[in-house]
């Protein structure tokens, strides 16, 4: 045979020798048919039923998987999905900085473009208040949201930076489902946590988790309390609900702590206790009125609570008392350290900021301070804060 008859041949093999093999394949299954015609197809997995499912920890679990359930029906539609618009001015390429490549290339001119977010939001009233994160909102032109899979755009009521919590109101059709708020000053360590929102853009996700910490202070600078979760809690469930075991709305979702900027395990939610409060505020003032006693104060060490005396390190080191404030008004001096007050012992400057901006303006308060290695009882009228 000759080498182009021998290729040839070889390239007739390449064809012939898988339609030999499936021939033999097919062969073997007829045969094997011939051989076992009552046998049919091999059943996958245990056909009796799961000795668990009966089980009394099982129904147990199932009464909880049920109350999960009843949870995010209620809440379907008093979650909502926020979306934000803002335009923004582009800085050009620095390759346009060349005024001879700026000519050339006829570039170098700033741009506007159009920037989005999202988050989560809740109603609070059936004709269409909505409470969501401070963060969420800030500097935008434009703020919408959807509620049962219809679009409306927000009006921004009141916002405040401080505590992050925003109002928006919508005019929805017909009456909106508000959540059902519960007492956050209730909420212990262990408790269910659910967490409702728009994570990555993903519509009304929920997810369960425990309490794993409350009256966090030490979250931000200005030492707001804070409820840890370990319920997943990622970018866009921002001012989503956090809810307990009774459908009731314990919190807000404000922050994660992450590394990589996804979820490690721990979320932060201001209470819905100090949220309410705010929201009353924003609603009626579109802004919120807090109070002011007018002094600065300093960081208060071991080796200064020693030289004046203090049984332990807890007060706040007055460092200035601002002229004609409540404080100057009410006789409290430069170096006194404010201990309590109306019978809250304040801890350390956080404490202070908390209970002063949480009373009311024109309260008459008892402010306790040490000086000169003793208690002394001051009396103080509360005002509002100057606009910053």
């Amino acid at each position: 045979m000759s080498p182009i008859e021998d290729t040839a041949m070889k390239q007739k093999l390449k064809f012939i020798i898988p339609v030999l093999l499936l021939s033999g394949v097919f062969f073997l299954n007829q045969f094997s048919c011939l051989k076992n015609e009552d046998t049919g197809p091999q059943v996958l997995g245990n056909t009796e039923e799961s000795p668990l499912k009966k089980g009394d920890d099982a129904i147990k679990a199932c009464e909880i998987q049920d109350t999960f359930r009843k949870i995010f029906e209620m809440y379907r539609d008093s979650v909502v999905f926020i979306t934000t618009e803002q335009m923004v001015r582009v800085r050009p390429h620095p390759f346009f900085d060349d005024p001879h490549m700026r000519e050339f290339f006829g570039g170098g001119r700033s741009q506007v473009q159009k920037r989005t977010g999202l988050g989560t939001g809740f109603i609070i009233s059936r004709d269409g208040y909505i409470c969501t994160n401070y963060h969420v909102v800030q500097n935008v032109d434009k703020v919408f949201v959807k509620i049962k899979e219809k679009h409306y755009e927000a009006q921004i009521i009141g916002l405040d930076k401080r505590t992050d919590i925003a109002l928006l109101k919508v005019k929805a059709d017909g009456d909106l489902k508000p959540v059902y708020f519960g007492d956050s000053d209730k909420v212990n360590v262990g408790d269910w946590a659910i967490a409702i929102g728009n994570p990555f853009g993903l519509d009304r996700t929920f997810t369960v988790g425990v309490i794993s910490a409350v009256g966090r202070s030490d979250v931000d600078m200005m030492g707001g309390s804070h409820i840890q979760t370990d319920a997943s809690i990622n970018p866009g469930n921002s001012g989503g609900p956090l809810i307990n075991i009774y459908g009731e709305v314990v919190g807000i979702n404000r922050m994660i702590y992450s590394n990589s900027g996804g979820y490690m395990g721990i979320g932060f939610a201001i209470p819905v206790n100090t949220a309410r409060s705010i929201l009353a505020q924003l609603q009626k003032f579109k802004q919120v009125k807090r109070g002011y006693l007018g002094v600065s104060v300093l960081e208060l060490t071991d080796r200064n609570a020693r030289e004046l005396g203090l049984p332990a390190n807890e007060g706040s080191f007055v460092g200035e008392v601002i002229q004609r404030s409540p404080a100057d008004r009410g006789g409290i001096k430069v170096g006194d350290v404010i201990i309590e007050i109306n019978g809250i012992p304040v801890k350390n400057y956080k404490d202070l900021l908390n209970i002063v901006g949480q009373i009311p303006i024109g309260q008459r308060i008892k402010v306790m301070v040490w000086r000169d290695r003793k208690k002394v009882a001051m009396y103080v009228t509360i005002t509002e804060r100057p606009k910053e």
